[in-house]
């Protein structure tokens, strides 16, 4: 039977070896989150009501970090807030499918581990993060729908409804075009027009006291997709850490799977490049091959960068001094980095 909590002796096993690798020097804890990429935000209301939901958000998960949680831990609680805020496009609120239905996915890695797990098109449960977390430990990682539904029944989590009435009236009006739009109008806020699409993701990459790097990346995906589609989310693509660097993306699923994004800018700070530069170099790569996609990241030294080629990201952080956002970061420059 899976448990939702850790299997504790190999957790405690897993942190002794951290321990014994990393030095006794605790490190300044770093934050990072995201809502979704996309257009700009132009009602101000809408700026002002994603801010608030962000800050509240960077804050509670930053304080954990400050007084010892791991950054695992951290994600996971920072990924769960997000998908129970209904503005944004998981967990709660997600994005309804050409059927109708709402699938999910969600992925977690542990950069010391560098232990990937995910969870596919999953349905009917309130935080589809928990449930990447429940397969950490495991040897089946990464599950899709039917087994998603078998581990739900395993772990005797409620049966819980996503759906709000915005999404199920956003589906409404675009089922009236017969599906013209290739993804749903998912939008970060009540009155924004829901011609200015947000690429509907969320996503935590935290650095604790101890030096350890972790992201976690979830979705309910671009809405009246074609049934069965798997978005980046699940997949090393949108979500990848070691030891070194952790990346969520946020986008269109498609073209961050093409890029491969998440572990190639990881990869490029393993080979020895600065978060900063393999960041500029990804994002310049991917505006080449016009890619509408979003990252933000932190590295081992507590570098916190992010890149677009989308209009705006919807991100906010915590340095270790102050909190801060991106979203009203629309100039052409494709990074930017508060440390």
């Amino acid at each position: 039977m899976l448990s939702i909590v850790p299997n504790v002796v190999a957790d405690a096993e897993r942190r002794r070896k951290i321990k014994k690798n990393m030095s006794s020097n605790q490190v300044q804890p770093k934050l990072i989150i995201h809502g979704g990429a996309g257009s700009s935000l132009k009602s101000k209301g809408g700026l002002v009501a994603v801010r608030q939901s962000l800050h509240t958000i960077v804050k509670e998960v930053y304080d954990l970090l400050k007084n010892q949680t791991s950054a695992i831990d951290a994600v996971i609680r920072g990924c769960q807030l997000l998908e129970d805020e209904p503005r944004f496009n998981a967990g709660t609120g997600s994005v309804l499918q050409s059927d109708g239905q709402i699938r999910m996915s969600a992925a977690l890695m542990d950069g010391i581990s560098q232990r990937f797990s995910g969870i596919i098109n999953v349905s009917r449960t309130k935080n589809p993060i928990k449930l990447a977390q429940a397969l950490q430990s495991e040897s089946d990682r990464v599950l899709s729908d039917y087994g998603a539904a078998e581990l739900l029944r395993e772990l005797k989590v409620p049966i819980y409804d996503p759906l709000t009435d915005l999404r199920l009236q956003e589906w409404i009006e675009e089922r009236k075009d017969n599906f013209k739009k290739d993804m749903a109008g998912v939008i970060a806020e009540d009155n924004l027009p829901a011609n200015d699409a947000q690429r509907g993701t969320i996503g935590v990459v935290a650095l604790d006291l101890e030096g350890n790097l972790a992201a976690g990346t979830s979705t309910g995906g671009k809405g009246l997709e074609r049934i069965g589609r798997v978005s980046d989310s699940a997949m090393p693509a949108g979500n990848y850490a070691t030891n070194k660097a952790a990346v969520s993306c946020t986008g269109i699923g498609e073209d961050i799977i093409d890029q491969c994004l998440a572990p190639r800018i990881v990869v490029r700070v393993d080979d020895g490049l600065s978060l900063e530069v393999a960041m500029r170099r990804s994002m310049k790569e991917s505006y080449d091959n016009k890619r509408d996609l979003g990252a933000i990241a932190i590295d081992a030294t507590g570098a916190i960068v992010w890149g677009k080629t989308s209009e705006v990201l919807l991100a906010a952080y915590h340095d270790g001094d102050r909190i801060g956002d991106t979203l009203e970061w629309i100039e052409d420059e494709l990074i930017g980095y508060c440390c």
